[in-house]
């Protein structure tokens, strides 16, 4: 049912945990299947350097998490909105439809986090 890049994502998070002193941190959630992603994220110059989660939600959800915090890395706030849910999904190597909103919350978060180090309200 999953690819092999939803597994290992899920199985092998990357950077899962609370981020101390982070720069900016967001919460997006998705009121229908309840899933909660709290990405905090520290930057310099502009820049993310560091990016980590903390998800309850299904394994989809886990994996697009993971995925988000090493696609922040190294980029600007203005480079966001290039993660979509539909490269999220791809990068995994496909989600079925029924766990496609795993991808939707975690892009969700990366336009929430462009905002907040952006500045804007």
């Amino acid at each position: 049912m999953f690819s092999d890049g939803v597994l290992d994502h899920f199985r092998n998070p990357r950077n899962a945990g609370e981020l101390p002193s982070a720069d900016a941190i967001v919460e997006v959630s998705n009121p229908v299947c309840g899933d909660v992603l709290k990405l905090s994220a520290r930057v310099q110059q502009g820049r993310v350097i560091e990016a980590r989660f903390l998800c309850r939600g299904c394994t989809t959800a886990i994996a697009c998490a993971s995925l988000l915090t090493e696609q922040l890395r190294d980029r600007v706030a203005a480079e966001f909105a290039a993660i979509t849910a539909e490269s999220i999904a791809s990068t995994l190597g496909g989600l079925p439809a029924t766990t496609f909103h795993g991808a939707q919350l975690a892009a969700e978060a990366a336009r929430a986090l462009g905002k907040k180090i952006a500045g804007a309200p």
